[in-house]
């Protein structure tokens, strides 16, 4: 292919064989040559020259199966719509109630703490539910409870995650109910409450966010009771990472 530009380039002496017999004869054999040259870059082209297309076909595969990798989906590791977390450290979490049964990690039991005294001075009372839970733990709330009520897999994970997939696992999460509607604890009603209300207007200043809003993107059950902190670099990391890491991309 490099030998068809030269051949092509408009000079004076060609021009001046032009003029002459003997230049129209050897500017037909040129002629000739440059056909043969063009015939056989055609068959280059058409793969029919296996000695000079090896490294041109090797290239275009290679090529190929870059693009395909590259618009292949990603796998994604979620199931039954939860994303998978590690368990919190035992030494890194904190007692956020009198009797120490309720968890969090240092940070955001100490957050959660500031807000609920906060909500207390304007007459809400912010009862921590549920934090820490184990793997464990959640194996029975998952398998055992799901026996009990007779649910199926699907049902069951719509209100209840997989033992590891669990944000409770993390010691971020928090279950937060109404001290002054117990009756609303873990239920939807819970979003009529002042509880809520307060915790949609100020939880973010504390750095919690509810965790499944309506029509989240996981597909899980609206909880309006489940909060989890977002208020330092490895929360934000712990949670947006999950979420990237179970999410199907083109």
């Amino acid at each position: 292919m490099d030998e068809i530009p030269v051949a092509q380039r408009e000079t004076s002496e060609y021009y001046s064989q032009w003029r002459s017999d003997a230049g129209r004869k050897n500017l037909l054999f040129g002629g000739g040559m440059i056909l043969a040259l063009l015939m056989l870059s055609w068959f280059v082209l058409r793969g029919m020259v296996p000695a000079t297309t090896g490294q041109t076909e090797g290239k275009t595969v290679e090529s190929e199966m870059s693009t395909v990798a590259s618009s292949s989906e990603e796998v994604s590791d979620s199931l039954l719509g939860h994303l998978p977390y590690e368990e919190a450290p035992a030494k890194e979490l904190k007692p956020i109630t009198r009797d120490g049964k309720i968890r969090l990690r240092e940070k955001a039991a100490d957050k959660f703490l500031q807000m609920q005294r906060d909500a207390a001075k304007e007459g809400v009372k912010l009862v921590p539910l549920s934090g820490f839970r184990s793997k464990q733990e959640q194996e029975y709330l998952f398998f055992r409870v799901k026996e009990q009520r007779k649910q199926d897999t699907i049902t069951r994970a719509q209100v209840s995650a997989p033992p590891g997939y669990s944000e409770h696992h993390t010691g971020y999460a928090v279950d937060i109910g109404d001290g002054n509607a117990p009756g609303t604890n873990l239920t939807i009603d819970f979003e009529k409450t002042a509880a809520f209300r307060w915790l949609k207007a100020n939880a973010a200043r504390y750095g919690f966010e509810l965790s499944f809003p309506r029509d989240n993107p996981q597909g899980i059950s609206y909880e309006p009771w489940h909060w989890r902190y977002v208020g330092d670099s490895h929360s934000l990391e712990t949670f947006y990472r999950a979420r990237q890491l179970g999410r199907k991309t083109p």
